[in-house]
């Protein structure tokens, strides 16, 4: 789940009921690169989105319906890197990721996402 959902402690936002800030993805393809390119070895997790997805362009998704395990959702907009991230992962990001940094969507549906599900 998303850490703003229960709006308390360090967490709270006023971001809470936005459909750009329901989900977010972002392509492993994109950590890989940027691994290889600044010769960093982050994982995944700390890129901070909520699902890590594999050979599909999430740019293409913005302003379009898609679907994974069958919950609908929309992509709103692209989900650049921000200052937050760059301070938390103590590197320069910004540059490399910007139009880079994946997705965020607005949740349409509901059911449950499992590993490797595919996303039409």
């Amino acid at each position: 789940g998303d850490r703003y959902f229960s709006n308390t402690g360090k967490n709270r936002s006023s971001y809470k009921g936005l459909p750009d800030f329901e989900i977010t993805l972002i392509e492993s393809e994109v950590i890989t690169a940027f691994n290889q390119q600044t010769g960093s070895d982050f994982h995944e997790s700390d890129f901070r989105r909520n699902l890590i997805t594999t050979a599909i362009r999430l740019n293409d998704l913005v302003g379009k319906e898609f679907t994974v395990n069958g919950i609908k959702m929309y992509g709103v907009r692209l989900c650049e890197p921000c200052a937050s991230l760059q301070r938390r992962l103590a590197t320069r990001i910004l540059p490399d990721l910007m139009g880079k940094g994946g997705l965020r969507a607005q949740i349409k549906g509901n059911g449950i996402i499992h590993l490797a599900d595919k996303i039409y």
